[in-house]
């Protein structure tokens, strides 16, 4: 049986390119909050954190190796948690991603500051290792919502300057500006309060999961009355 293909803007598929940008804004909040507000380590981003790491223990000060560990580990749990993810394109892991970002905007609340630097990063880890095992699964080109290295390489090696068709460049630059525009909105936000950062984080989210609850109730009401999804 051959495999299907990844799905497209076309498909009336509930996870839809535009939420999924949207998704890749959010991350940018989250590595704002992370990497300002958490003693320089990221959540969301796990190359930038393994660098980080070897900083630590080359003894760099203001950064943490338990910490970079920390994220390390329940990014790793969180992706575990996503691979068991049957039915990705379905609204909930966006609704069980909107639970974790509210759990993590009251964990930033906690009096014990070393305590609740802990548990933000821990619950902001899972978070986002459950999301990219999530998107993993539903394998949109050029939108994994949290790293842009390949998203750029392929920008500048498909373009026609390299001899190549410029194939998805509007989404690629969607990408990049998702990610820019989350991680001002974030920076912007933290210098107010991190659990108000977290908060709107999870309440985009939730939007999200929203929009897709709707998406995916009118595909479903589509297929019975035997209509073609429409396209998002």
């Amino acid at each position: 049986m051959n495999p299907q293909p990844a799905p497209s803007v076309t498909d009336g598929h509930p996870i839809t390119p535009a939420i999924l940008l949207v998704m890749t804004s959010v991350t940018g909040i989250v590595d704002a909050v992370s990497y300002l507000a958490l003693g320089h380590v990221f959540t969301a981003n796990m190359t930038g954190n393994v660098v980080l790491l070897g900083f630590a223990a080359a003894g760099v000060k203001s950064l943490s190796a338990a910490r970079s560990l920390a994220a390390l580990f329940f990014f790793f749990a969180g992706a575990v948690f996503g691979g068991g993810v049957s039915m990705p394109q379905t609204p909930w892991p966006l609704l069980v991603e909107t639970v974790l970002l509210l759990l993590a905007s009251m964990a930033a609340l906690l009096p014990d500051h070393n305590l609740s630097v802990y548990c933000v990063i821990a619950i902001t880890a899972v978070a986002m290792g459950y999301r990219n095992a999530v998107v993993r699964k539903i394998g949109l080109p050029d939108l994994t919502t949290t790293v842009l290295t390949l998203t750029i390489t392929g920008l500048g090696a498909d373009s026609r300057w390299a001899g190549g068709e410029n194939p998805r460049w509007r989404r690629r630059i969607a990408a990049i500006l998702a990610l820019v525009t989350g991680a001002f909105a974030g920076a912007e936000l933290v210098s107010l309060s991190t659990a108000l950062a977290l908060m709107v984080a999870a309440l985009i989210t939730g939007s999200c999961a929203v929009t897709a609850f709707r998406l995916h109730q009118k595909e479903i009401q589509q297929q019975r009355s035997g209509l073609r999804p429409d396209s998002f």
